[in-house]
């Protein structure tokens, strides 16, 4: 898997600071893509080992709130199989700190049914998140006034409490102030 870039003090991605990771390769191509340069699975630099180490050491700090995961697209299988013990590494490094996913897949239709990747590996990425944003970037339906997603058919997914209730639970942003 390769990456496009890393951001260690991102505040655009998810409340407070935090550190994002942005994969590379994405089948979506939705029109006028935030990233298109990370469709390309064989853009950026090889997500190494040692990669994953900085990125855990860099969020150490206190004031590191978080981390988030886009591209691309985490989900893709490519991305997903070297994604899933990474997160699973980063979350049991930092248990109390939020993690975020981006996803131009819809987590009903693809994520939980097997019509994208491996269920098991894609359960694997999910049970570490705190948050999951679902859905294609609709250019139409864009709205600059939406936190944290670029079109309003974008959901703001709470993961554990999805999971947990068998049904959409969607984030709240009083919750995180």
């Amino acid at each position: 898997m390769n990456y496009a870039k890393i951001k260690y003090y991102d505040v655009s991605n998810g409340p407070g600071v935090r550190t994002s990771l942005y994969v590379s390769g994405c089948r979506n191509h939705c029109k006028n893509c935030f990233n298109p340069e990370t469709w390309d699975f064989a853009y950026g630099e090889p997500f190494t080992a040692e990669v994953g180490d900085k990125i855990i050491e860099s969020m150490r700090p206190d004031y590191i709130k978080g981390f988030t995961l886009l591209g691309g697209d985490p989900f893709e299988p490519e991305n997903a199989a070297v994604l899933a013990p990474f997160m699973e590494k980063l979350r049991a490094a930092y248990p109390k700190k939020s993690l975020w996913c981006f996803t131009g897949y819809d987590l009903e239709q693809h994520l939980l049914t097997g019509k994208l990747g491996d269920i098991e590996t894609n359960m694997r990425i999910l049970n570490t998140l705190d948050v999951l944003v679902d859905g294609r970037f609709v250019e139409e339906l864009k709205d600059i006034n939406l936190r944290f997603r670029g079109s309003s058919n974008q959901r703001i997914i709470l993961v554990p409490q999805t999971l947990e209730k068998d049904e959409i639970v969607l984030w709240n942003e009083e919750d995180f102030v």
